[in-house]
């Protein structure tokens, strides 16, 4: 039967890269706590790179979008809540919403189209010019060399830009709340605090952990098995940033069904 036969071959071969993306995550994560304990002034170096193209170049577009987000979550809850006259937990659901959820997804997302494709592009293109050959052939290792310190900076700016983000959607929320909602930017901050629960801000920030971690393990994976051409490396960046967004989605799925049948 042509279509349960096709059903299973994907299936297979959709276990058979997670299965992929956890060894090359294992073995960078290994790489990475050696490195810690052995000191070693590269890795470091590296990941200081890194993390200043992943964190910092990324900050201008990230507050924009996020400001524009808790704008647009603070006027459509607005537009229910002003039918119950309870337009004072505008800023209880902006808080809840951007800290839980769209603050992560929204940096992941963002961190995917700059970063994810272009550790892709990055890999692939030393791929097809044979460079991680030559790595190889001088006896140093292609994960601990380039996905180590690629791995150690998201883990690192990850939870720092999904803060950054919650900050700036509650800023967004607080101008529509200042101008339309009756709140002066003091209240709006104090319902803001009074509405947050330590877990929600938890919740974000492991969420964010695992989003880097999926980010770069499906980049550079699919950098890793880019094949020859330059055709090909298109094609990789091209499903890097299309995986990692379907993987990021079922992470956040995941996670936060736990966090609710686990938590409450």
């Amino acid at each position: 039967m042509p279509f349960t036969e096709n059903i299973g071959g994907a299936t297979l071969d959709g276990l058979a890269y997670l299965g992929g993306l956890a060894k090359l995550g294992a073995s960078a994560a290994r790489a990475v706590v050696m490195d810690v304990f052995e000191r070693r002034r590269l890795a470091y170096g590296r990941a200081m790179h890194q993390a200043m193209a992943v964190g910092i170049g990324s900050l201008p577009i990230l507050s924009l979008i996020t400001f524009f987000i808790g704008t647009i979550l603070a006027l459509q809850s607005a537009y229910e809540l002003r039918k119950f006259g309870a337009m004072q937990f505008v800023a209880d659901a902006v808080a809840i919403s951007v800290s839980r959820e769209l603050g992560p997804l929204i940096t992941a997302i963002l961190v995917i189209g700059r970063s994810g494709s272009s550790f892709a592009a990055e890999l692939g293109t030393m791929k097809v010019n044979e460079e991680i050959d030559a790595l190889e052939t001088m006896a140093l290792d292609p994960v601990r060399f380039l996905v180590a310190p690629k791995l150690l900076s998201m883990l690192l700016m990850m939870p720092c830009l999904t803060i950054w983000a919650d900050f700036m959607g509650v800023v967004g929320g607080a101008v529509f709340g200042m101008a339309a909602a009756g709140f002066t930017f003091k209240t709006y901050i104090v319902a803001t605090l009074n509405a947050l629960a330590l877990r929600d801000i938890v919740t974000g920030l492991i969420k964010s952990l695992m989003f880097g971690l999926v980010i770069t393990t499906v980049g550079c994976q699919e950098g890793l098995r880019t094949g020859l051409g330059a055709e090909e490396v298109g094609r990789s960046t091209t499903a890097a940033v299309v995986k990692s967004i379907f993987l990021v989605i079922m992470v956040d799925l995941v996670f936060t069904a736990m966090f609710y049948f686990g938590i409450g």
